[in-house]
């Protein structure tokens, strides 16, 4: 792939016709994962692009990829959820692009948010680990029930549900814009 026939941006009204191909993508990738991927309606979908709340990405001008944001618990949480990329352009970085340019975007309209995200995917954990998330309980994600709701629409809903949404097949990462504790240098610590 080549770096000028890629385009990564926030997804507006001129996007709104890719809103079917967007939810079919992600309907098929659940399948083929064999995971839970929360099912979302057009409307939904098209409302995140008018919102400014989305980013498409293209690759010779053909849909590539999405992903979107939504706030929850009074804008004290961020998720970037429904990350996507069609199958003919994974394995070229775009997840990762789509990924950075949905951080930056939360960062910019929810510059004090907690960014959170719930994924199965190895290569997004990878991911979300090089942007500064680490992996946190569910306890330490919003607790929005609209938020939890969503996943109603998830395969794997059931585990969530018996187990008090404790645990899930997903594995829940957190990205804190003040966190309680820093990194510590460890060479600069004398013994």
């Amino acid at each position: 792939m080549i770096e000028n026939q890629v385009e990564v941006l926030v997804a507006g009204e001129e996007h709104l016709r890719y809103v079917s191909l967007i939810l079919q993508t992600i309907e098929d990738a659940a399948k083929v994962r064999g995971t839970g991927i929360a099912k979302r309606s057009p409307e939904y979908v098209e409302q995140k692009m008018r919102e400014g709340k989305a980013i498409i990405a293209f690759v010779d001008q053909e849909f590539a990829g999405f992903c979107y944001i939504e706030s929850w618990g009074n804008k004290q949480y961020v998720a970037n959820s429904g990350l996507i990329v069609v199958e003919k352009f994974r394995g070229h970085g775009l997840a990762r692009k789509i990924k950075e340019k949905s951080f930056h975007l939360s960062r910019e309209k929810y510059p004090d948010a907690k960014l959170f995200g719930l994924t199965s995917g190895a290569a997004v954990m990878k991911i979300n680990t090089e942007l500064g998330y680490v992996p946190v309980t569910f306890a330490d994600l919003t607790d929005d029930e609209a938020f939890w709701r969503g996943c109603q629409g998830c395969v794997n809903y059931d585990i969530l549900q018996r187990t008090n949404r404790r645990y899930c097949i997903c594995t829940a990462m957190l990205y804190d814009p003040h966190p309680k504790f820093h990194k510590v240098d460890l060479e600069s610590i004398r013994f």
